[in-house]
């Protein structure tokens, strides 16, 4: 069935769109980034768990800017009123909600991790739950907007990688495309700030758990794994490639930083890994190159869209070190949301953010 936009026209259009999980930290990033987005109206702010409260009330920071309720997950009746939703939900509902009938009248981002992963096996194995609509999986795109623009763009339902897959994949990916690593040396230490466990209440994310401390979590068992590996197995052959990512929580509120090690190949030189990257990323508006020697920090890239890359080569045991840095709520998940967006209603791919970082 041929989608027909809600709006008229591709100039000063005005995209209708709605947000299932909007109280949630990348549904509250979502609103914020839409508010100024010149091509967007929220018409739906979707909560199970404020329902009929106004939003101001649950994020203070929307006061005077936003002054709808919250409603409820109706994607059936949100599809007969938005363009695009997006489903900013745990793991589980997207794939509960989502039909035939649905997406034949809108479009669909989906934030959570139901569509990402082709396998549904790994898939269920990883995340210990029953898949609700395994037959839109090979239909769905992974939406990594630098690595998978083409295929975005016409699609009707996008599975928004993951904020430690988006930089670890994204800090990878031209040593694995360009062959100049072995791959079965992958290693992948990635730190996140406490907003990437959501907002909901744990014990393990209260204020005197978190401060002064950094730990592991997730060690050999973390659920972004088979999402890095099969999306680097794409760039490689094809295959699933066998990493071992070890994420680590640190007491900052936003923010992830990758440090990733492998193996160069022999005869690869520090001029043909900086060419690779220069490659794939040279055009791309949300990925900087960083001078050579220069590592990346979070802080510079806190609030925005921006991915900042760096590498150093280890003459001495010939690995490289790739290093990347990307606001967890924003690239890594609502602002990657938005771009997907653009990219399939054929907007400016910039459109809503272009925000510089935050500093301090």
């Amino acid at each position: 069935m041929r989608y027909e936009m809600k709006t008229e026209g591709n100039e000063g259009i005005m995209v209708k769109v709605g947000i299932i999980g909007s109280t949630g930290y990348a549904g509250q990033e979502l609103v914020r980034l839409l508010l100024a987005h010149k091509d967007a109206e929220i018409v739906w702010y979707g909560s199970r768990s404020y329902i009929d409260q106004k939003y101001s009330d649950v994020y203070g920071n929307m006061f005077k800017l936003v002054d709808a309720k919250c409603m409820d997950d109706n994607m059936d009746e949100l599809s007969k009123q938005a363009d695009v939703i997006f489903t900013a939900t745990p793991q589980g509902l997207a794939a509960s909600l989502v039909t035939e009938d649905i997406l034949s009248r809108c479009k669909i981002v989906d934030l959570s991790a139901d569509y990402r992963i082709k396998d549904v096996a790994t898939y269920e194995k990883w995340y210990g739950i029953t898949h609700a609509s395994p037959q839109f999986i090979d239909e769905a795109v992974y939406g990594l907007c630098e690595i998978n623009r083409d295929k975005i763009k016409g699609a009707r339902l996008i599975a928004n990688p993951g904020c430690y897959t988006t930089c670890s994949i994204l800090s990878l990916y031209p040593l694995v495309k360009e062959r100049l690593i072995d791959v079965k040396t992958i290693i992948i230490d990635a730190k996140s700030g406490v907003s990437g466990a959501g907002r909901g209440a744990k014990v393990a994310n209260l204020y005197c758990e978190v401060n002064e401390s950094i730990k592991a979590y997730g060690v050999t068992t973390h659920r972004h794994t088979p999402e890095i590996e099969e999306q680097l197995g794409y760039a490689y052959d094809g295959t699933p490639l066998l990493v071992n990512f070890t994420p680590h929580l640190v007491p900052m509120n936003r923010g992830i930083l990758v440090t990733a090690y492998a193996n160069l190949l022999d005869g690869v030189d520090e001029a043909q890994v900086a060419a690779a990257y220069e490659k794939y990323y040279k055009d791309e508006t949300f990925i900087r190159l960083l001078p050579a020697g220069k590592c990346p920090e979070t802080r510079c890239v806190e609030g925005s869209n921006y991915t900042d890359i760096g590498f150093m080569i280890d003459p001495r045991t010939r690995r490289v070190v790739a290093m990347g840095a990307l606001d967890n709520v924003v690239k890594g998940a609502a602002g990657q949301a938005v771009q997907n967006m653009n990219l399939i209603m054929g907007l400016d791919e910039t459109e809503g953010l272009m925000l510089p970082p935050m500093f301090p």
